[in-house]
């Protein structure tokens, strides 16, 4: 049977107005297989511009949207958790304010839901200036066996694209404060918890790469972020002691390098780049 499912979208002050007109219309209006229910979570306060972009989109979206307002800027994982608590339904779509839905996304990630998945992401479309400059690809592993074993090295999931099961979100402890590694950490508690997990390898998401990516992608914060995350796994028992070696190692070698290797070695490991 078709499931209703809410649409999860955060919102914080250093995001546009304009993309999220974008974001917005892309996974709701354009759809063609809309969500029953979107919950913007307004992460702290903003400029009168996007409170009023907001209000807007809410005002004229063709399904309900319930705006949650956080008064205080308290980080991506704590603003999700709010928000899924606001989500009317089991299944909930995550999506960010500055990428865009494909017009198909939901009736392709839906249906797989309904048989029985509980996690489901798809690769997605890297681009630049503009949504046509298209720059790379990212696909993820799609079996379930390929994902367990790539999850004990890197993210098997592309964040903005996924859906999943709330109850289940919940029951691991959600996304909680972990900046910069919330999702990646939520994925291996849902992945020990026994969660029925897929891919799909087709991107439905188009994510803009802004300037200062591969700059973001290293440094001592991220360093930080990085070795804590590993040690977390270990206390899970998601990785053995060797992987945790090596992912320190080789992860956190990844964060110290010189910008230009990072973006060589992301580029061989994680992303498929045209031309």
């Amino acid at each position: 049977m078709p499931e209703q499912f809410s649409l999860l979208l955060p919102v914080w002050a250093g995001d546009r107005g304009d993309f999220l007109v974008e974001a917005f219309r892309s996974s709701v209006d354009a759809q063609t297989r809309r969500p029953d229910h979107v919950v913007i979570v307004r992460d702290g306060p903003v400029a009168p511009a996007l409170a009023a972009t907001i209000a807007d989109l809410a005002a004229a979206s063709p399904v309900p949207v319930d705006v949650l307002v956080c008064e205080r800027n308290i980080g991506l994982g704590p603003a999700l958790d709010a928000g899924l608590a606001v989500c009317r339904f089991d299944v909930v779509a995550r999506m960010d304010a500055d990428d865009i839905s494909l017009p198909h996304r939901f009736a392709v990630q839906l249906p797989v839901m309904e048989s029985g998945i509980d996690l489901v992401g798809s690769g997605l479309l890297e681009f630049g200036a503009d949504p046509d400059d298209l720059v790379g690809t990212r696909t993820p592993p799609t079996a379930a066996a390929d994902i367990a074993v790539r999850a004990r090295f890197a993210d098997p999931f592309n964040h903005p694209t996924v859906v999943y099961r709330r109850t289940l979100v919940q029951a691991v402890g959600g996304y909680s404060d972990f900046a910069l590694m919330e999702d990646y950490l939520l994925w291996a508690k849902m992945l020990v918890a026994g969660a029925r997990v897929a891919n799909v390898a087709e991107p439905l998401v188009k994510y803009r790469v802004g300037a200062g990516a591969y700059a973001r992608r290293g440094g001592l914060d991220q360093l930080r972020a990085e070795l804590a995350v590993q040690r977390r796994f270990r206390r899970l028992g998601f990785t053995t002691r060797g992987q945790f070696a090596r992912n320190v190692v080789l992860r956190g070698g990844y964060r110290l390098v010189p910008e230009g290797i990072r973006r060589m070695a992301y580029q061989k490991v994680i992303a498929t780049y045209r031309g």
